[in-house]
């Protein structure tokens, strides 16, 4: 899968960016895990439009959250790790494709729940709180710029 290229690559300078991966203790749905962080917080964190990938057989879809920080002007992003839906496109006539009906877009971290991007280039992910007993703690992630997250994330942003 490709990500459209919109910008000279030449012209661009890449630094590696930190996300936050974000683990959950207990299987509970996008909908209770945000009222839970809203209670919390000063964010309030809200369903932005899906992130969709197109892949040969199927088009992905990941849910996407968004909330501002109102002193320090920052936005917090969650995206979901493991595709939220996925629609078929045509069936597929090959017997060892690749391609499968759930993707994940960090494949070496499946028991990650949602991705946390800021806005900023060193962000603080302890401003956020999380609900105590449901979230282990987030561990820092570097994405370099060769990585598709990365071009996922540039291109949402």
């Amino acid at each position: 899968m490709e990500i459209q290229k919109l910008y000279d690559l030449d012209d661009i300078e890449f630094e590696d960016i930190t996300i936050g991966l974000v683990r959950l203790a207990k299987n509970i749905p996008d909908h209770e895990f945000f009222y839970k962080i809203n209670q919390n917080n000063d964010l309030i964190f809200s369903r932005k439009k899906d992130i969709i990938l197109h892949g040969d057989y199927y088009d992905y879809f990941f849910a996407r959250f968004e909330a501002y920080h109102k002193f320090t002007k920052t936005c917090f992003t969650f995206i979901s790790n493991k595709s939220s839906e996925s629609k078929q496109k045509k069936i597929q006539t090959e017997l060892f494709s690749e391609e499968e009906n759930i993707k994940f877009l960090l494949n070496n971290q499946v028991d990650v729940e949602y991705i946390l991007h800021s806005s900023e280039q060193f962000p603080d992910f302890s401003v956020i709180l999380l609900p105590e007993n449901l979230v282990f703690p987030i561990q820092d992630y570097t994405l370099s710029s060769e990585e598709e997250l990365y071009q996922i994330i540039q291109y949402y942003e």
